[in-house]
């Protein structure tokens, strides 16, 4: 699986939602409305989600493992920054 797009939707209100993103997987199947977060940690991203009928948010769509969810946050952190920097 190789991610071919990433686009960054920056937000502009205050808060700690500070992008939304959509990803092209293998130039065929796009995933929207995955957030930038500012956390205690530093950034993070979260995976689209809905709320369920208990309150509770649950994911729409996202990585079975750790390791992909790592290489998935890693590419989106590494082109929100370097579009943030494109911004100054």
């Amino acid at each position: 699986m190789q991610i071919t797009d990433v686009r960054i939707r920056k937000v502009e209100k205050e808060g700690k939602m500070k992008a939304v993103v959509s990803i092209t997987i293998d130039e065929e199947f796009v995933v929207h409305d995955i957030k930038v977060i500012e956390g205690e940690k530093g950034l993070f991203i979260a995976m689209p989600s809905r709320k369920a009928a208990d309150g509770e948010y649950r994911d729409i769509a996202h990585p079975i493992n750790s390791d992909t969810r790592d290489r998935i946050q890693r590419l989106i952190l590494d082109k929100y920054e370097e579009t943030m920097a494109m911004e100054e």
